[in-house]
């Protein structure tokens, strides 16, 4: 709240949407590491290591050949076109119906991603503190998305800015105290903690097995196109690249951002294989499935923090958790209002009074949205990182799709038909993927956005004039 009262002042009409284009590089680059964390990095990257090893790094590593595209090509781009909504480049390219369907799949995308993210956070934070206290979880939610608004309403963007780089010091936090608890625990030193993560059983980075999911090549592959498709592509974080004052600070924030997202997600990483250890030499008995594989993985971070590591790594867990909570919805709900509005709304062209209150409107109905997502999916099991990233190949492959034949092409599309192919590749792509694995024991994994946007691509083609 201090934050936003210091950020709202002197704002233009334009401040909630585009932060005046002031923002400092290295600051939205740090802040953006909280946004690209979030509760399911936190909690669910420790916890998946037992089952997956560390082959999700392969998909790390393609992300940060993605993003170098994301600098290099899409940046530039946006910048030359001065957009606000960067799904304007759609209508400029193709017309007013591929604009309306490339930004309909963002929001879909987003409030399912958003709603995952805080419904993971909020869940921990209930265990750890509400339930204590007998509030519904229902009404935790409804206080994370008042306290929310009332800290964005006034400058959105500008904002989060700042609130994100706060938030990314509470994540690391509170991975790197409960790393010093365990070490400091197990009397291990730093080197002696780093010899056991990499000589552990876990340790394994890559997989050649062909019909695996976890297949390097399917994952470095799904890795560079889901950054493209989840960043370069994506409202929520373009939107905060886009309020640097120019385009080489754009670029620098980018791949600031990409390098230091790698390594705290190897940390957080690093920081499973720590648990588990301690785990094992504590006599902590972890539930298991009769295959074998650890169940409920992301309880294994919370259950250690609030319960096995003492006072000091519960606290800076909690802090790390209420930084996730709000570091996951924030920014999603400004995008979400700036998308819908610019998108949908034609806010450009209204009053400033009229703007004011089609934002708030706005935000509200997102707010809504994002709720009545995660009550729906609040009994769901299993990693949420995992789930976060398959429905993002499903809705993020068509918008991958019309962007790079909107850039590397000089075709024009029939584009009353556009929204039939894109509506029509996600689900033909399901078939696929459930086709292979019956027939061929094939698993597509995290590359059904390679196959999504491919069948976009083509059915694009089918239609151009």
């Amino acid at each position: 709240m201090i934050i936003s009262y210091f950020t709202s002042r002197k704002n233009s009409d334009d401040t909630f949407f585009t932060g005046d284009k002031k923002s400092p590089w290295y600051l939205v680059a740090f802040g953006m590491v909280g946004a690209g964390l979030s509760g399911v990095t936190f909690v669910s990257l420790p916890g998946m290591v037992a089952n997956n090893n560390f082959y999700f790094y392969q998909f790390i590593l393609g992300n940060i050949v993605g993003y170098f595209f994301i600098a290099f090509v899409l940046t530039p781009l946006y910048y030359k076109l001065k957009l606000v909504s960067i799904y304007t480049f759609l209508k400029v390219r193709f017309g007013n119906n591929t604009y309306k369907t490339g930004s309909l799949f963002f929001l879909v995308s987003q409030s399912f991603g958003a709603a995952l993210r805080l419904m993971l956070a909020a869940k921990i934070l209930q265990y750890a503190v509400f339930d204590y206290f007998n509030v519904p979880f229902y009404v935790t939610i409804i206080i994370i998305l008042i306290l929310v608004w009332l800290y964005t309403n006034k400058s959105g963007i500008k904002t989060i800015v700042w609130t994100d780089t706060m938030q990314t010091i509470f994540l690391i936090l509170g991975a790197s105290i409960t790393i010093y608890t365990i070490i400091n625990t197990l009397d291990l030193s730093i080197s002696e903690s780093f010899e056991r993560i990499t000589t552990h059983e876990y340790f394994k980075i890559f997989n050649w097995e062909p019909e695996s999911g976890n297949n390097f090549y399917k994952q470095f592959i799904a890795g560079i196109l889901v950054a493209i498709a989840m960043i370069g592509l994506d409202q929520n974080m373009m939107q905060k690249t886009l309020t640097c004052k120019n385009v080489w600070d754009a670029q620098k924030n980018t791949l600031t951002y990409s390098i230091i997202l790698a390594m705290t997600q190897f940390l957080f990483m690093g920081l499973g294989v720590l648990m588990y250890i301690y785990a094992s030499e504590m006599g902590i008995l972890l539930p298991k499935g009769e295959n074998g594989l650890f169940l409920n993985t992301d309880n294994l971070f919370p259950n250690l923090a609030l319960n096995h590591l003492g006072t000091l790594a519960g606290i800076f867990f909690i802090l790390g958790i209420i930084a996730a909570s709000f570091s996951s919805v924030d920014s999603a709900l400004t995008a979400l209002t700036t998308s819908f509005t610019y998108d949908f709304l034609d806010i450009s062209n209204k009053s400033s009074k009229r703007k004011k209150q089609l934002k708030n409107l706005v935000i509200v109905l997102f707010s809504c949205i994002i709720f009545v997502i995660i009550l729906s999916f609040s009994n769901s099991k299993g990693d949420v990182i995992s789930l976060i990233f398959k429905v993002a190949g499903y809705t993020y492959g068509p918008l991958l799709g019309l962007y790079l034949l909107g850039m590397f092409s000089k075709i024009k599309l029939k584009d009353k038909w556009v929204p039939v192919v894109c509506l029509s590749a996600p689900i033909i792509t399901y078939l696929l993927g459930q086709f292979s694995i019956n027939t061929f024991n094939f698993d597509f994994g995290f590359i059904n956005i390679a196959v999504n946007a491919s069948l976009t691509v083509i059915g694009l083609l089918l239609i151009k004039k």
